[in-house]
């Protein structure tokens, strides 16, 4: 496992997704079409976002840790 805080060098994490809405016409009909992933440090909790779909959300966090 390669991944490094940039803010505090620990190399422990937690990773996370959430779909939030983006825009008018997803807000009026309550569609969450925006997915993320999220990697945040266990110990400063400074976290890194990435936009993604539901797809391709393994593949970002098979790249980010490595794998």
């Amino acid at each position: 496992m390669d991944w490094k805080c940039i803010k505090c060098g620990n190399d422990k994490f937690d990773k996370d997704s959430f779909q939030a809405t983006g825009g008018n016409f997803a807000k009026l009909f309550d569609v969450q079409n925006k997915k993320f992933v999220t990697v945040s440090c266990s110990k400063c909790g400074y976290t890194e976002l990435y936009r993604t779909d539901t797809s391709a959300e393994m593949n970002i966090l098979d790249f980010l840790i490595g794998g």
